[in-house]
């Protein structure tokens, strides 16, 4: 298989500047290896009250509309509602995906709950305890008169990822497994962040990007695309996490967190204009008509993979996805898929 061995080497050491394994996400499916803003932000969500349990939430990426849940429940009171004074901490440049959380400078982080599972195997006890995706993001995206009309008519093509690392890498390795083939029946290109500049300039035959950004993003530049999904996908994508130490103690405080994210991801199920409206404060970057009308369409896109029921665990799903890691090497010791995943709604009810 080949590869662009300099791309690599930027990634690698981008990842090395981060002090992190390959394990970093962006929003959009928890893919980024270092975020584009310069320096981590904060947003107090409420004011501190003796009364409101105080709650720090890791989102690791700079301010996005994909994070539209968490400010909405903010700007429409949910989390006050619910006894929380929250605290959103957007992740800033060469921070590592897991450190806030594994320190204690975070109670809650928003990754990939692959991610989470990979960190659970270098040492980090982070525990999910509430899905946020349903549908997984990740995608082979093509020009629309590509020849390749199945995931099989790979072979012998060049596909462009980030690098390897993330779900975008994942994806690609479930891909080639569903496919029947092996890394080296196709050419993996290592292009970091420039899908959109890669397939438009035919450097590559195919990206891995995501349904809910990357194909609206080619869309408004003009390209028209096609998408492949994996039929049988062992992988969980965008969820909630927190150490297992808080999941034991307070999962009453995490259900409250629940019900909140739950009741904001149901408004924007119903009116993603009007969300994107509430959450156009927290996005110093979205600005004029046509940014905002962008910003509908990816929040409309991203609406479509919260499913039916909003924040839903699979628990049953985690060994499966366990030993698809593992046998792609992408964990680092052995892990306890089933200790790794906890329904807080049924934790909170046996400590009442």
């Amino acid at each position: 298989m080949k590869r662009r061995f300099l791309a690599l080497m930027v990634i690698l050491l981008a990842l090395l500047a981060g002090c992190t394994t390959p394990t970093s996400t962006e929003p959009r499916a928890g893919d980024s290896a270092i975020p584009a803003s310069p320096r981590s932000t904060e947003t107090d969500s409420s004011a501190s009250s003796d009364d409101l349990t105080p709650l720090t939430i890791g989102l690791t990426y700079i301010p996005d509309i994909q994070f539209a849940p968490f400010y909405l429940a903010d700007k429409r009171g949910y989390f006050t509602d619910e006894g929380l004074a929250v605290t959103l901490r957007h992740h800033g440049a060469g921070e590592s995906l897991f450190g806030a959380l594994a320190a204690g400078d975070e109670d809650v982080v928003n990754a990939g709950a692959d991610e989470m599972l990979q960190a659970r195997s270098q040492g980090i006890r982070v525990t999910t305890f509430a899905q946020m995706y349903q549908t997984y993001p990740a995608v082979l995206i093509t020009p629309k008169a590509s020849d390749i009309s199945s995931l099989a008519e790979l072979k012998g093509k060049r596909v462009g990822v980030p690098g390897p690392f993330g779900e975008s890498w994942f994806a690609l390795l479930a891909m080639i497994e569903e496919a029947g083939l092996t890394q080296d029946d196709l050419t993996i290109e290592f292009i970091g962040y420039t899908i959109q500049a890669a397939l438009m300039t035919e450097k590559v035959d195919a990206v891995i990007g995501f349904s809910n950004s990357d194909v609206i993003n080619f869309e408004a530049a003009g390209m028209e695309v096609k998408t492949f999904s994996i039929a049988n996908n062992p992988l969980k994508s965008i969820a909630l996490g927190a150490l297992e130490t808080t999941v034991d103690k307070q999962p009453d405080v995490l259900n409250k967190l629940n019900s909140a994210l739950s009741k904001a991801m149901r408004d924007i199920m119903e009116d993603p204009a009007s969300a994107v409206s509430d959450s156009v404060d927290y996005l110093p970057k979205v600005t004029g008509a046509n940014k905002i009308m962008l910003a509908e369409q990816v929040l409309t896109a991203t609406a479509k993979l919260y499913g039916d029921d909003p924040l839903a665990l699979d628990p049953a799903a985690w060994p499966e996805m366990a030993e698809f890691l593992r046998s792609n090497g992408l964990l680092q010791g052995e892990v306890d898929a089933t200790a790794a995943v906890r329904d807080v709604s049924d934790s909170a009810k046996k400590n009442d």
